[in-house]
């Protein structure tokens, strides 16, 4: 699969503190996919864990994470959840 474009709900953001990730649903291609966006990939790129800011930090780095959840979904699109992670990063 090679996606070049996730258009994210924004309706569906939401931090699942229990977990540690942000979860969404994400549109690639005409399909919907659930991901699960985990704290180390927020923290890679803020610099910073995410404590009750975990939705903030998302949106403020949209763009690496819908590229970083291309590549996660790349990989395995039969998945349920999605997870994206730190190693999906470029």
């Amino acid at each position: 699969m090679a996606a070049n474009r996730l258009d994210i709900d924004n309706t569906t953001i939401l931090d699942n503190v229990d977990e540690r990730q942000v979860e969404f649903a994400g549109e690639v291609d005409g399909d919907e996919y659930q991901f699960a966006v985990q704290y180390d990939l927020l923290e890679a790129l803020s610099g910073d864990a995410p404590e009750d800011d975990a939705v903030d930090m998302f949106n403020r780095f949209i763009d690496p994470i819908s590229d970083a959840a291309l590549s996660a979904l790349a990989r395995d699109e039969s998945q349920s959840m999605v997870v994206v992670s730190e190693n999906d990063l470029e």
